[in-house]
């Protein structure tokens, strides 16, 4: 929406957004007041047709189960009196009655005493009858009468009446989630139909003029709608009908015609992106014109998802997640599951939490609770969380982490060390099997590979050779991948270890600076120094640094000794994000490898051969996903794999 067609009003709304903001648990506690009470509506199903849904009302059990006393093995019905003598130097005869008690077969002879009857397993136990002897404790003696040398208790071998379950017994309770093993109760009983709580239509938009939908050509400065497939799927997990209305763009009067068309035939809406103070976010707007009592919450005291709106029109729950998807996902699972497991009559999600330590310190934001989500992994003393610090919006930070750790409003920070409680996202924590923090190169993924086919959960975090080594000096990892040079040895790695740490050799990796073809500031230069010199003379030249800890900014920071161009403080993590920022423009030279580089298309001029190897915590030496490693870095798939991919194996 350009400036122009902007409402008089547009500038108060944008100073009126979050004037108020609220702490989380208020935030909630208004939106549950403002969406309940309502009921639940309710539907009839077959019970082929119930799985995954939620029980409307309890159920009371119409039969016993099992609905006659029944025998538990083959052999035979018999009175526990006759055989309180029986032993192997005593056996006792008994009669065998003229009938053949199968399943299915209801007797027609009573067992009365001296006799037995021949019985099945699973079937009626005949009048007179206590206990029933398996035929294995038996001995024919002639064609109508047995020897039993064991004597027998009363109800030896047999189950009950109604002692699985008893007529009249709650079956099961309103909310219960119908699985198989529900279904399996309720045939049980002879139950053919369930009243089963209506999944709650749920309509499902993303907004922004930038989205792309997954299947389309990506055109520039646009993104894939991840958020409107996240949503759509959680929804689906948590009880709702989900129904996505695909990607609005940032137009009001189409974005409202949209939203109305989706409360007149859902009964929930949600939407992402939007909720903020940009220009283009116009759906708080729209909020209020389409029923009372509109906006319950805009603004919360979290992070991440600070700008979510909350609001109700006309008895139908209204959300607008925030446009990054780790925030919409955050926010939507810990603020909106609860309204909508709730509106689709299911119980809470149970929560599983564990402790773990938090190695590293985390800063925090005052006057937000703010929630970091993290890795887990098994260290020497229990379990370590690692934090993911790829910001709101990475995809990877929700699908890859365990779960989360909450850092009070009122702190600044969570010290390295706290033992802090984690809230998992799942009911069950799987530790990796191999832990490897350090560098990240994308040779490393080709010897992963195998590891993960083989069915091993390998964990790699990237935060640098110097966090990675810190890491393996505290034995919280098995390999630190790193790639340091020392001046006063000229040697790589080695000299960095400490007691507890070995070297294992990993590949060699050329090292260098990236820019574009056909940049006459670099082409034609035989030299990295050259290439930094020639960037240097020319105060428009922009460059991509690399961030603290990283061994490639250390080779940058020896080039560039007391410089600091333009660009200097743009410091990504990776190889890649270094090539994307040439590749796009938004810089014209910085340093990445060279199997990197060549991907992207870029000029190369190489600086030196660095060694990419594996700091090994020899305490750790012996485990097997070790020792798988070790042997996946040695094969010969592994070695030309890295050949191939522009490596050189050491």
């Amino acid at each position: 929406m350009t400036n122009a067609n902007r409402p008089k009003d547009r500038d108060n709304v944008e100073q009126d957004q979050f004037l108020t903001i609220l702490s989380r648990e208020d935030a909630l506690s208004r939106f549950e007041a403002a969406v309940f009470p309502r009921p639940v509506p309710s539907e009839p199903r077959a019970l082929a047709d119930a799985l995954g849904c939620a029980l409307a009302a309890d159920i009371v059990a119409p039969i016993d189960v099992p609905p006659f006393d029944r025998s538990n093995v083959d052999g035979f019905a018999v009175r526990s009196a006759d055989l309180a003598a029986a032993g192997e130097a005593r056996p006792v005869r008994v009669l065998l009655n003229d009938e053949v008690i199968a399943c299915g077969t209801a007797p027609a002879r009573p067992v009365l005493s001296g006799t037995a009857t021949s019985i099945a397993t699973g079937g009626p136990v005949p009048r007179g009858a206590d206990a029933i002897v398996m035929v294995e404790h038996s001995q024919p003696v002639g064609p109508r009468a047995i020897e039993i040398r064991r004597a027998a208790q009363p109800g030896q071998f047999i189950s009950y009446a109604g002692s699985d379950i008893a007529r009249g017994e709650a079956l099961l309770r309103a909310g219960t989630l119908i699985g198989s093993r529900e279904i399996g109760m309720l045939a049980a009983c002879g139950i053919a139909n369930v009243s089963v709580a209506r999944r709650p239509r749920v309509a499902v938009i993303s907004t922004g003029d930038e989205l792309v939908q997954p299947g389309q050509p990506l055109r520039p400065a646009g993104i894939y709608d991840t958020n409107g497939a996240i949503v759509t799927a959680a929804v689906s997990e948590n009880g709702g009908e989900a129904v996505f209305l695909g990607a609005v763009p940032d137009d009001e009067q189409q974005l409202e015609a949209v939203m109305r068309r989706a409360l007149a035939s859902c009964d929930m809406l949600v939407l992402s992106g939007g909720t903020s103070k940009g220009a283009g976010d116009v759906t708080h707007r729209i909020i209020a014109r389409l029923g009372k009592p509109g906006i319950i919450a805009h603004g919360v005291a979290l992070k991440p998802g600070k700008p979510l709106c909350l609001a109700v029109c006309d008895g139908k729950p209204v959300v607008i997640l925030p446009g990054f998807p780790t925030s919409a996902m955050f926010t939507f699972h810990d603020m909106i599951v609860p309204v909508l497991r709730r509106m689709a009559g299911l119980p809470p999600r149970s929560v599983a939490k564990v402790t773990a330590s938090v190695p590293v310190r985390i800063a925090s934001e005052l006057g937000r609770t703010e929630f970091v989500m993290v890795s887990l992994v098994q260290g020497t003393d229990g379990l370590i969380a690692y934090p993911s610090d790829k910001g709101s919006g990475a995809i990877t930070s929700f699908a890859q982490a365990d779960g989360f750790v909450r850092i009070d409003a009122l702190a600044d920070q969570m010290p390295a060390g706290t033992r802090a409680e984690v809230t998992l996202f799942t009911p069950h924590v799987r530790v990796p099997d191999l832990l490897i923090v350090g560098s990240h190169c994308s040779g490393l993924d080709l010897v992963i590979a195998p590891l993960v086919r083989a069915g091993l959960l390998v964990r790699s975090i990237a935060v640098g050779s110097l966090g990675g080594l810190a890491a393996a000096k505290r034995g919280e990892c098995d390999f630190a991948p790193i790639h340091l040079f020392d001046e006063m040895t000229e040697s790589y790695n080695t000299p960095f270890l400490a007691d507890g740490l070995e070297l294992v050799p990993g590949w060699r990796r050329l090292q260098g600076v990236v820019f574009r073809s056909g940049d006459v500031r670099f082409e034609g230069l035989a030299t990295a120094q050259d290439a930094v010199r020639a960037a240097l003379a020319d105060p428009t030249c922009v460059m991509v640094n690399r961030n603290q800890g990283a061994g490639t900014r250390v080779l940058i920071g020896r080039l560039l000794g007391d410089a600091r161009p333009e660009g200097y403080w743009n410091q990504p993590r990776s190889h890649n994000a270094v090539a994307a920022a040439v590749a796009q423009h938004r810089a014209d030279w910085g340093m990445t490898i060279a199997p990197v580089a060549h991907a992207a298309g870029l000029g190369f001029i190489p600086l030196a051969e660095e060694h990419y190897d594996f700091a090994l915590v020899t305490a750790r030496k012996q485990r097997p996903a070790v020792q798988a490693f070790l042997a996946a870095l040695a094969s010969e798939e592994s070695r030309a794999a890295l050949e191939q991919a522009g490596f050189r194996v050491a």
